[in-house]
């Protein structure tokens, strides 16, 4: 049922970016590319390209508020393009040479080409969501304008503060879950700038965007537990230094720590070994309270959906919520 249940939201964000990811591959595929490799580069990210998540989200927040999504696609697309800026920039900074078993950018044709592609699509990305504002009022296009700077900003400190992570030894959860936080400004700037594209009254543009924060941190969190449960991306991160955050939260408990340290310093770690570290992770008191954050959030996000119109948006935005500490 829970399979199910993932699947159907999946499914749903998927049809919802189709038409904005169509137009933001044939944008950038129609852009003059002088160094072949760099086309190369553009292709491999093209063919692999499925982010459902930005777009799919803007479109959520779009429809709840009565809004029509085909006289909003080229923003639409232009969300997804500095979505996917951000993502190459990511790959380089963390060295992610391969993703879902696919290699990046950066894995692929290394730093520089991944960071002049991560340009282009920052380039294109915001010229076309400029573009996209002559639609909307003077004032609500100045509106969406600088929600963009504002919560792009953040996202970018996010990432600035996470790099500083890296010449610290001894880092608070509470640090961590601050760049969590901060980096929930991305999905926020989805339902945001949907709710504003859709023609939503203040109110509704103010509760979806604080919605989106709280899908974004739930959304984040999820991710980390799952890299607990996958063996492969668990490996790349211990190499990394890069832990998973429950991981970081269990070993505030020092019994658990003990667990924790003995697993993850193992020259190579077994299914066994994964499955004890899930366990044990899942006991500590402190990851305990951490889901019961996330309820929390689930709750109050709840509540907001409530005050949604759209009974069918309120539904599917209440079932997401739900499903973020399902299997977990």
């Amino acid at each position: 049922m829970v399979k199910k249940l993932g699947k159907m939201i999946v499914a749903d964000l998927k049809k919802r970016s189709e038409k904005g990811l169509v137009l933001a591959k044939q944008v950038l595929q129609k852009e003059k590319i002088e160094y072949p490799i760099l086309r190369d580069a553009l292709e491999h990210y093209i063919a692999h390209w499925n982010d459902f998540t930005h777009p799919g989200l803007f479109s959520m927040a779009c429809e709840a508020v009565g809004g029509d999504m085909d006289d909003v696609v080229s923003a639409q697309a232009a969300i997804a393009m500095m979505a996917a800026a951000f993502d190459v920039h990511d790959d380089i900074i963390d060295k992610s040479g391969v993703k879902h078993e696919i290699p990046t950018v950066y894995g692929k044709f290394g730093a520089e080409i991944a960071l002049l592609l991560g340009n282009a699509f920052l380039i294109e990305g915001f010229k076309l969501f400029a573009d996209s504002t002559t639609i909307l009022q003077k004032k609500k296009g100045t509106e969406a304008l600088e929600t963009v700077k504002r919560l792009t900003f953040e996202v970018g400190n996010a990432h600035a503060l996470e790099v500083g992570f890296k010449e610290r030894k001894n880092i608070a959860p509470d640090d961590y879950m601050k760049v969590i936080e901060m980096k929930a400004a991305g999905i926020e700037l989805d339902m945001h700038l949907g709710a504003l594209f859709g023609g939503g009254e203040d109110v509704e543009v103010e509760l979806l965007a604080r919605l989106g924060r709280i899908v974004g941190i739930l959304v984040m969190l999820r991710e980390e537990f799952i890299d607990v449960f996958e063996i492969e991306e668990l490996c790349q991160r211990i190499l990394a230094d890069d832990l998973p955050v429950p991981l970081l939260f269990a070993m505030q408990d020092q019994k658990t720590k003990g667990k924790v340290s003995a697993i993850i310093s193992k020259p190579k770690i077994t299914q066994n070994d994964v499955d004890e570290l899930v366990d044990c992770t899942l006991e500590a008191l402190p990851v305990v309270k951490l889901k019961e954050e996330m309820k929390a959030l689930i709750k109050e996000g709840s509540k907001l959906a409530k005050c949604l119109s759209n009974r069918k948006l309120r539904s599917k935005l209440q079932i997401l919520l739900s499903f973020m500490l399902e299997d977990l």
